[in-house]
Parts: structure tokens; C-alpha cells; sequence
């Protein structure tokens, strides 16, 4: 699918499909397209779109490229699901004032974008690319307090609950995996404000917004390392308190069978095949050894108490 933004005074037109109406077009904005929408672009508007493999490409240098008259930018948006996160890759060109993305996803990003244009009135591509950029940075901004929120609950669970299951520690793990990717995200996403910042096609007029852009992106990767580090405190603590249980339970275990210790080397004794052993012989010998067995217990219990072991 294509769709394009015209520029006319202080109004825009947002149109579809092929071919191009006459008139100042700022945004060409491609999702899923097709081969002969891409070669339609690439011809009109003389540039080279990027390919599947450059866009998925890792290396900080594919990241950010520019040339004398053209800057080519490959980010990693966070897709967020029920269970965990996801990539996914969007690529933008600006090339004489004219934005070009590439993505195979609707983002909220992009809907919030072309919903404001009356709001923001861009002039140029430039101008839409920086407010593609703060749209998302706002969106990232949710996505870390959605995550602090979750946090509190986790640690209001944790000191309330007396059960420490499984899911509660990889509710915590996952937790700690999607602040990882964000921060990483918000990381790359920082070097290209920093390598627009420089940028000599940029207007100088947009460095102060791309500057508090950057104090922005700066203030998250506070807010996510404040995070990560609540989560590890987090789970220290369920390792603690579930070290704390299995030791209280291996501590009844051995009550229970140093307790039990006494009345059974009583009980070993009279099991012995000897054949001079008076209390056997006796009718008080049977009821003898049992109230030894328990004094012996009891004698065992009080003494664990004493110590103030139980």
C-alpha cells in the first residue's frame, strides 16, 4: 500500500495509490508495498529504496548513511504482545525536503503522525521525520511507565503474598528481557538524533528541537536503568524469601527427625537379641519404654526451645 501527503498552503492532502497527483508532495509513506509501488517511487522521485536485508541490517553504520543530498535512516520499532516483545524494522529517506518510510507495520506511531499534521503543520519531510521521531519517543515514554507500573504490582504481590510461584519469578524475567530491548531501542535511537544533530542537511533552525529531543531519549535510558534495577532488586528479593522458605521447610524436617532420634535408639535397644535383658521379663516393661520414648521427645522439644531454635 502507498500513500502520500500533499503540502497546499497550510492545508494537506493525504492521498493513495498510483500514480502521483501534481502538487508538493512531502511524504511518501510505503506499508507492505509492492514491487511495482517501490520501482514507482524509486523512478519519480530518483532514489534506491532500501532492500528486506538492508533494513533487518544490525551494524550501527547501516544505521545512519548520508550523502550529499540524501540521508538514509534503518531503526528497530518495539512491538509489544501479551508475552514478550518484537522488532520491527522501519526505514526513512529524506531526500530534497521529501520523507520516504518503508515498513511492514501499522504503528500507532505513524497514525498519531498523520493525525496531527493540522496540528503541527510540517513544512517539509525533514519537519515529519522529527515528529515521527517525538511521536515515538512519547510512545517509548508509555511503554516505560507501563512497565513501572507493573513493577509496583509485582512488588506489592511480593511482600503481601505468602505464595512464591513459578510465574511471579518469570513475570520478573520477562520484565527484565522488554526493559533490556526498549533501552536498546531508545540507545539506537539516540546515536540518530546525534547523527541528525550533525547533519548538514538538516535546517539549523530544527537543532533546538532535535536538542531537547535528545534530552528526552537521555531521560528515558535514566527511567530504564532505574527500572532494571528495581527488577533486580525485585528478584533478589523472591530468591531471598523462597531461600527463606525451603530453609524454614528443611528446618521442620530436621526437628521432626532429631525428635524422633531418641525413641528410636530407645526402640533399637529393646530390639536387641540378648538374652538377659530384665524389662523384658517385667509386666511395667512395655508401658516403661514407651513413656521414655516420650520424655525423651519432650525432653528434645524443650531443650530446641530453650535454645530458641523453633
Amino acid at each position: 500500500m502507498l500513500n502520500y501527503v500533499i503540502r497546499e498552503n497550510e492545508t494537506f492532502r493525504h492521498l493513495e495509490g498510483l500514480p502521483f497527483e501534481a502538487g508538493k508532495i512531502i511524504w511518501v509513506d510505503l506499508i507492505e508495498a509492492t514491487e511495482e509501488e517501490k520501482k514507482e517511487v524509486e523512478i519519480y522521485f530518483k532514489v534506491e529504496l532500501f532492500t528486506k536485508q538492508e533494513t533487518e541490517e544490525i551494524e550501527s553504520s547501516s544505521r545512519y548513511i548520508e550523502s550529499e543530498d540524501e540521508i538514509g535512516i534503518n531503526m528497530n520499532f518495539v512491538s509489544l504482545t501479551l508475552e514478550s516483545y518484537q522488532y520491527e524494522p522501519v526505514s526513512f529517506i529524506v531526500k530534497n525536503k521529501v520523507l520516504i518510510t518503508q515498513r511492514n507495520t501499522s504503528f500507532h506511531t505513524f497514525k498519531d503522525t498523520y493525525r496531527k499534521l493540522k496540528i503541527t503543520k510540517p513544512e517539509d519531510g525533514d519537519d515529519i521525520f522529527l515528529n515521527i521521531l517525538d511521536t515515538r519517543i512519547d510512545f517509548d515514554a508509555d511503554l516505560i511507565e507501563n512497565i513501572t507500573e507493573q513493577i509496583s504490582i509485582i512488588s506489592k504481590k511480593l511482600v503481601k503474598s505468602d505464595d512464591l510461584n513459578r510465574e511471579l519469578l518469570l513475570k520478573i524475567t520477562s520484565l527484565q528481557e522488554t526493559t533490556i530491548a526498549i533501552r536498546e531501542n531508545i540507545v539506537e535511537k539516540q546515536r540518530i538524533l546525534s547523527s541528525v544533530m550533525k547533519s548538514r542537511l538538516f535546517p539549523k533552525e530544527d537543532t533546538e528541537k532535535i536538542r531537547i529531543m535528545f534530552k528526552d531519549v537521555s531521560s528515558l535510558l535514566e527511567h530504564t536503568s532505574f527500572n532494571f534495577e528495581r527488577l533486580e532488586f525485585l528478584q533478589n528479593t523472591f530468591l531471598g524469601l523462597l531461600d527463606m522458605e525451603q530453609n524454614r521447610v528443611i528446618k521442620i524436617f530436621t526437628v521432626v527427625t532429631v525428635v524422633f532420634m531418641p525413641p528410636t535408639l530407645i526402640a533399637s535397644m529393646y530390639g536387641m537379641n540378648f538374652r538377659f535383658m530384665p524389662e523384658l521379663g517385667q509386666t511395667w516393661g512395655y508401658p516403661f519404654a514407651i513413656i521414655l520414648m516420650i520424655l525423651s521427645s519432650a525432653f528434645t522439644l524443650m531443650f530446641f526451645k530453650r535454645k530458641k531454635w523453633l
